[in-house]
C-alpha cells in the first residue's frame, strides 16, 4: 500500500500487535500464562538490544585501537628516518608489528561494522508488537490549577505600596505633571508598569503634600493624572481584564467622549480635590497640635528644672538606691548615712545635683561651707 504523495505506508501492511494473548488451554492458569509470554518476550527484546550495543561499543573500540596504531605508526617512520643506524633493526621489527597490529583492527573493524549493519536491518524486520509499537512520551502529569488568591493584608499592602512608590518616584512624578491625553498614553505605553493601584496612591499621597504646601496649582494638575489613572483601573475591574491590556481603551474612548462622561469625568475630579483639600487640612491641624503639645512639654520641664537648671526627674533616676529610697522616706538621716557609704568626690557629685536640679534646698549657709570645704580641700591638693 503506498500513497500518490510518495510516501511509502507498506510498512504498516504486516504489523504484529499480539499480546500474547492469542492462545490458551483450558489446563493452564490463562493469567499466568500470559505473563510468563510476556516476559520471555521482553527478555528476548532486552538480549537483542544488548547485543547491538555491545557491537556498537566493539565498533567504537576498534576505531580507537586503529587510531593509536595509526600514531605509532606515524611516530616510528618519522622516527626511521632520523634515527642511527644501529637502531634500524629495532625500530623496523617494531615497525612491521605495529603495521600487522594496525591491518588486524581494520579487519575488525570491518568485521563489526557490518555485523551492526546486518543487526540494524534484522531490527527493522522484527515486528511491532504491544511493547514496541509505541513509547512514553514523558512519565509526569502538569495539572493546571488556578491558585487560590491570598487576601494580602494592611502591612503587606503598605509595604507593596511603598517599596513600587521608592522605586518608581521619578516615573510617577513625570506621569503626574503630563497633561496632554496623548502624552499619557504615550508615556503609559512606554512604563506599561505603572498602570497599578500603587501608582493611583502615590498621585493622591503627592497632591495631599502638594496642598499641604500651599502649591494648589500642581495640586489641581497631579489630581487630574491620579483621576485618570483610576478611571483606568475601573475600566479593567468592569472589563475583568489586566488594566495595561486597556488603558489605551479608556484614552480613545475619553478622546471621543460625549459631554455627558466629559462632566463625569470632571465631576470625579473635584470629588478628588474636596478629599485632598480635607485631607491636608486634617494634616495641618494635626501637626500644629503636636508643636502645640510639644512647646507645653517643653514649658512644663522649664517649670520642672531646679535652679541649676537641671531636671529633678533624670536627677533623681541617677542617684543610688539608698538616696532614693532616703528621698522617698524624706529621711536626712538615711540620706547623711547613704552620702557617707559614697567617695567623697562621687558624694558631692550627687549633692550637687541635688542643689542645682531643686531634690535638695540646703539651708542659709550650707551652700557656703560647702564652698569653702572644696576650696580647702583643692588648697591642700595644691599643698600636697
Amino acid at each position: 500500500m503506498s500513497s500518490g504523495a510518495g510516501l511509502d505506508y507498506s510498512v504498516w501492511d504486516h504489523i504484529y500487535v499480539s499480546d500474547d494473548e492469542d492462545a490458551v488451554n483450558p489446563y493452564v492458569d490463562t493469567p499466568s500464562l500470559f505473563r510468563m509470554r510476556h516476559r520471555t518476550r521482553l527478555e528476548r527484546m532486552a538480549e537483542f538490544q544488548q547485543r547491538g550495543e555491545d557491537l556498537e561499543n566493539n565498533l567504537a573500540e576498534c576505531k580507537r585501537l586503529f587510531e593509536e596504531a595509526r600514531g605509532r605508526l606515524r611516530e616510528l617512520e618519522e622516527g626511521r628516518k632520523e634515527g642511527e643506524e644501529d637502531e634500524d633493526e629495532e625500530r623496523e621489527a617494531e615497525l612491521k608489528k605495529v603495521q600487522a597490529e594496525a591491518r588486524k583492527l581494520k579487519k575488525d573493524e570491518k568485521t563489526f561494522a557490518n555485523m551492526l549493519k546486518e543487526h540494524q536491518r534484522e531490527e527493522k524486520k522484527l515486528p511491532w508488537n504491544v511493547d514496541s509499537i509505541s513509547k512514553e512520551g514523558f512519565s509526569k502529569s502538569i495539572v493546571n490549577v488556578q491558585p487560590a488568591n491570598k487576601q494580602e493584608t494592611e502591612a503587606e499592602k503598605l509595604e507593596k505600596h511603598k517599596t513600587f512608590a521608592e522605586k518608581h518616584a521619578e516615573e510617577i512624578k513625570h506621569f503626574g505633571m503630563l497633561r496632554r491625553w496623548a502624552d499619557s498614553q504615550k508615556y503609559l505605553s512606554d512604563n506599561p508598569h505603572l498602570v497599578c493601584e500603587e501608582t493611583a496612591n502615590s498621585l493622591v499621597v503627592a497632591c495631599i503634600d502638594f496642598e499641604a504646601d500651599e502649591k494648589h496649582a500642581v495640586m489641581e494638575q497631579v489630581a487630574h493624572q491620579a483621576i485618570v489613572m483610576q478611571c483606568i483601573l475601573d475600566l479593567s475591574r468592569t472589563l475583568k481584564v489586566d488594566p495595561r491590556g486597556c488603558f489605551r481603551q479608556f484614552f480613545s474612548n475619553i478622546k471621543t467622549a460625549d459631554q455627558t462622561c466629559q462632566d463625569a469625568f470632571h465631576h470625579e475630579l473635584e470629588l478628588l480635590k474636596e478629599r485632598v483639600r480635607s485631607c491636608a487640612q486634617i494634616r495641618m491641624e494635626s501637626a500644629m497640635e503636636e508643636v502645640e503639645e510639644e512647646e507645653e512639654e517643653e514649658e512644663e520641664r522649664e517649670k520642672r528644672l531646679g535652679p541649676g537648671g537641671l531636671d529633678p526627674v533624670e536627677v533623681y533616676e541617677s542617684l543610688p538606691e539608698d538616696i532614693q529610697r532616703s528621698f522617698d522616706e524624706k529621711n536626712i538621716q538615711m540620706l547623711q548615712q547613704a552620702m557617707s557609704k559614697l567617695h567623697p568626690e562621687e558624694g558631692k557629685y550627687h549633692l550637687k545635683r541635688c542643689i542645682d536640679s531643686g531634690l535638695w534646698v540646703p539651708e542659709s549657709g550650707e551652700g557656703d561651707e560647702e564652698d569653702d570645704e572644696e576650696e580647702e580641700d583643692e588648697e591642700d591638693e595644691d599643698e600636697s
